[in-house]
């Protein structure tokens, strides 16, 4: 069973609900959502949303059904957009005004190139599990004696039989060429043409445990990614491997930070670590917030913010070294949150996205 952070593990039971709810009666016939498009609703903005970002002077938030909105008047008003599947998106990433990616269960990574007008598919589980198999048997078949390799093939043969239903729960690009994809069960693939094509890099991963990863970001020339069971990894660029770093802490980690001159992670009950030299060493810093920490973003100013999953928020001015609570004039249980210019933050949780101003205490 994927162990999800509480706040998305609630999110997924209501996602669920709301499906089961709305599902055709008997007989009418099943409809899988990677062949069925997003409905379009007029309560999309104020449904289950689990990643809000910002693309140049537009705000964009995914959520459940494959609802994507975007807002082009600092959260005021919300527009939906046309996607051609319906499984849950999880998190969305502009690299520039106009291109963007979004990623979800079912293994569904989807492209814009308008801001997040419209949105094209670009895989989906059904074919990340031919990629995966495909590798794996590369990987076997230059290296027959490996045992290591024999178990991801039959790993990656396992994934296959179970379907594509694997979800990919964040994604990051460095330019609007190579990009990254990461999510459960150690799923990982990277691209270097816009995503037209994906390769998988499951075994570049120093994950033998196959735990969840639950984000990648880069921070300070480097990228990081972190996930369940205490999984924290750096890409190291000479072998293109995602080497093992330790905290210490052995909980899951829902996040990466940049902290300006040093890298943060987060998660579970308001744990957080601090590294100032690329992971070699880090300390624990106290936020203040006790619950799960679930969103981070640094304003225009330069100041760090985190939430945990009650809408709580705690700022940093000095680095990720110090943190003070502040205060929301809409205060809202969230999933993710992303600095909305003007000392506001955009909120995405299971009340939707909003925007509200931030204060300090």
């Amino acid at each position: 069973m994927i162990a999800f952070p509480s706040t998305v593990c609630a999110l997924a039971v209501a996602a669920a609900l709301a499906l089961a709810l709305s599902a055709p009666a008997a007989g009418a016939g099943f409809v899988d959502v990677l062949d069925s498009p997003a409905q379009m609703s007029a309560l999309a903005s104020r449904s289950l949303l689990q990643k809000v970002t910002r693309a140049g002077h537009r705000l964009v938030a995914v959520g459940q059904r494959g609802h994507v909105v975007v807002s082009t008047d600092g959260g005021t008003t919300w527009k939906q957009s046309r996607v051609p599947v319906s499984s849950d998106l999880t998190s969305v990433y502009f690299a520039g005004d106009t291109h963007g990616w979004a990623v979800g269960h079912d293994g569904v990574i989807l492209h814009t190139a308008d801001g997040g007008e419209s949105w094209e598919l670009q895989l989906t589980g059904r074919t990340a599990n031919e990629l995966l198999v495909t590798a794996m048997e590369r990987k076997v078949a230059a290296d027959p004696a490996s045992g290591d390799a024999k178990k991801l093939l039959e790993e990656a043969k396992r994934y296959a039989e179970q379907g594509a239903d694997k979800p990919f729960l964040d994604v990051w690009f460095a330019d609007a060429s190579t990009g990254y994809a990461v999510g459960a069960y150690n799923l990982i693939v990277r691209t270097v043409d816009g995503g037209r094509t994906w390769e998988s890099w499951f075994d570049r991963t120093e994950n033998p445990k196959f735990f969840n990863l639950y984000a990648i970001a880069p921070v300070g020339g480097d990228v990081y990614v972190a996930g369940e069971g205490g999984v924290v990894m750096k890409l190291d660029v000479a072998t293109q491997r995602f080497r093992a770093l330790s905290t210490g802490y052995n909980g899951s980690f829902f996040g990466v930070a940049d902290a300006g001159s040093a890298v943060l992670v987060f998660g579970l009950r308001g744990n957080a670590y601090r590294s100032q030299d690329g992971g070699s060493t880090w300390t624990k810093v106290e936020t203040g917030l006790a619950a799960s920490l679930v969103g981070a973003t640094r304003t225009a100013r330069g100041a760090l913010l985190l939430a945990d999953v009650g809408g709580r928020m705690a700022q940093s001015t000095d680095d990720g070294r110090t943190f003070s609570q502040i205060g929301l004039k809409q205060p809202m249980p969230v999933a993710a949150i992303a600095d909305a210019g003007e000392g506001k933050v955009a909120l995405a949780g299971p009340r939707g996205v909003a925007v509200s101003e931030a204060f300090s205490r």
